[in-house]
This record gives C-alpha cells, sequence and structure tokens, in this order.
C-alpha cells in the first residue's frame, strides 16, 4: 500500500478487518468507502461502480473476492466489467482472492457424483485473471496464497500477478524487509500446484464445506439468526441478530455471551472498515450483524449451535437493552 503514492483508495464495507490498518497506516493514502445506494444489495454493480470510481478520481480499489464475510462474488460479466472499467478508468484493482476455491454454486458434477475424474471436469473457481489482456499493461493486482485455499496457513506464502514493474519494486521491498518467504517451505509447496492436486482437492474442499454450510442456514434460523444473503464462496455466514432478544441484537453483546457459552465469532462491527477511526463504533450500519464461521469440524459446529440455542432461549426471559448489559458488565 505504501508504495501506490497520493492516491484515493477505494474500498467497500463490510470487507476483511485487516483492510482498516492497510488504508490508514500510509498517510499518502486517501481512504475512499465506496457505499451502496442499496442497502439490499451484496454487490456493488459494475454500473454503479463505474460511476463512483470515476467520480471520485480513484487511483486504487481494494477488495476481496469472493468477498470475507458476505460469501458473495462478483463473477462473470460483473467481474469482466469491473476489469474493463479498472482499464478504462487507470484504477488499479487491488484483488484479494484467497478463498477464490471455496464455491457452492458450480454447474459441473463432482467425480463422487458420477462426474468425470479427469482434466476434463473441473469444479468452479473464480479469478479476474480470466478477463486481463496483458499482465503488464492491466491495472490489476492480484494477491492470493496457501493460507485458505491450500489451508497452509503455516507456511506464510502467498503469490501475485501484477505488472512486472510491480512485481519487482515488491520483490525488493520483501527482500529489504524481511528477505520474503523461506525457501524451505517454497519447495515444500512445489507439489500442492500441481493441477491434478489441485483439481482433486478443490472438488473434496468443495463437498466439505458445502456440508457445513448448509448445516448451519439450516440450524441458525431455528434460534431466530437470519442469513439475508446465502453465502455461494468462502466458508462464512454474514448473520443478522436483528430478531434475537436485546441485549443479542447488538454483536458486541452477543460476542460476550458466545465466549461464556465457549463459542466464538466476529462482531459485524469490525468488517465495517474504518480507517484511521473516524466514525464511531456504535454508530455502524453492521452492529446488528455476525460472522459465523464454518470452517470447524462439523461436531463443533453442532455443539455451538446447542449451546447458542441455549443462550438466546435465556435472554429471550430476561431482556434488557444493550447500553443497561453493558453498564452491567462494566460494574462487575
Amino acid at each position: 500500500m505504501a508504495a501506490l503514492g497520493d492516491i484515493q483508495v477505494g474500498y467497500f464495507t463490510p470487507d476483511y478487518t485487516a483492510y482498516q490498518q492497510a488504508l490508514g497506516l500510509f498517510m499518502r493514502i486517501s481512504p475512499s468507502p465506496l457505499l451502496h445506494r442499496n442497502v439490499h444489495e451484496a454487490l456493488m454493480s459494475s454500473e454503479e461502480f463505474e460511476f463512483e470510481a470515476g467520480g471520485r478520481g480513484l487511483g486504487a480499489m481494494l477488495l476481496s473476492n469472493p468477498a470475507n464475510p458476505t460469501g458473495q462474488s462478483l463473477e462473470g460479466d460483473e467481474l469482466e466489467a469491473y476489469v474493463k472499467i479498472s482499464r478504462d478508468l487507470n484504477c488499479c484493482l487491488l484483488m484479494d482472492e484467497f478463498y477464490s476455491h471455496y464455491y457452492y454454486d458450480g454447474e459441473a458434477v463432482s467425480p463422487e457424483d458420477g462426474g468425470a475424474d479427469d482434466d476434463s471436469n473441473w469444479p468452479k473457481t473464480v479469478s479476474s485473471a480470466s478477463f486481463i489482456e496483458d499482465v503488464n499493461a492491466d491495472p490489476v493486482v492480484i494477491v492470493n496464497g496457501l493460507t485458505k485455499n491450500w489451508r497452509c496457513p503455516g507456511f506464510r506464502v502467498c503469490w501475485l500477478v501484477a505488472p512486472k514493474p510491480i512485481v519487482e519494486m515488491l520483490g525488493s521491498a520483501g527482500s529489504f524487509l524481511d528477505g520474503g518467504a523461506n525457501a524451505p517451505l517454497q519447495k515444500l509447496a512445489l507439489p500442492l500446484m500441481d493441477l491434478d492436486f489441485i483439481r482433486k482437492d478443490t472438488w473434496a474442499l468443495q463437498r466439505h464445506f458445502k456440508m457445513k454450510r448448509d448445516f448451519l442456514l439450516t440450524e441458525l434460523p431455528k434460534i431466530g439468526i437470519t442469513v439475508k444473503w446465502e453465502p455461494t464462496a468462502t466458508f462464512y455466514i454474514w448473520a443478522d441478530l436483528s430478531a434475537l432478544p436485546p441485549p443479542l441484537n447488538d454483536c458486541l453483546c452477543f460476542l460476550e455471551e458466545c465466549v461464556k457459552h465457549n463459542i466464538i465469532c466476529v462482531p459485524g462491527v469490525f468488517f465495517d472498515i474504518n480507517p484511521r477511526e473516524i466514525r464511531h463504533l456504535t454508530k455502524s450500519k453492521c452492529i446488528n450483524f455476525v460472522r459465523f464461521s464454518y470452517g470447524p469440524p462439523m461436531k463443533n459446529l453442532t455443539k455451538g449451535i446447542e449451546q447458542m440455542g441455549k443462550m438466546v432461549s435465556y435472554w429471550r426471559k430476561h431482556q434488557m437493552t444493550s447500553s443497561t448489559y453493558a453498564r452491567e458488565s462494566f460494574d462487575m
């Protein structure tokens, strides 16, 4: 981000929590939120993006695709339009594609369900790379790595696709700061790049995570938690707490109670990207949302749902406002 210079960098909200630090750390960058005119839309249309990016004079746009935390995805004609708009406006697209193997709405049939088990039958994946005409000319930077799609976070190995000058510049920066990724783990990662392995692993990944996603989508409404946008990708659910009894309809109070029941989730306000903290936390439009992960084993998800049901049942009988809850918790 420091190498971008004196420019405006656009971002969506909600989006990945770490973007807040990335956008707020370097004073030469002017963060610029792109807000949805229609709050009921999970994704911004390419037409609206063109209007916003062109009108603001954005020099870059940072986004996760598929999106963390909503599990929604720009793809097909819309993703192609985003790439074209960035090309026309000379606005650099910074594409975080770390979850690009986690898709659940593909049309191909998996080998376990009778589909061909060879190179002719690939599971659905999405990347803006499909629409790049000239990697050294198009203003698109794609970041991916072993952390999510290959489930090897300890390797600390990632890569990018970008114009050659950007790759060389970041290579120099990495060499100066920490020497880059260590060589033994890079060598260990090479077998994971085998295309046949990737195809088989992605099929297995999608089958396994879809099962856990469907479990949560079935069980969460039973305890009063709604899901506005069914995730088609990632392993997260962006859940709406609005219908829960207070104080559980406040994501921060909800987390406090979850911890008491050995449940972990991430409050929605953490995804309401707020570089340099110019907005007040309690005024966040994400105050009634949390992100659930279906990454853990199924037995953990089952136990979590059971404990959450007990928690909600208790607060239906002992309701209080979130402000009262906060005061009482602080006094304790």
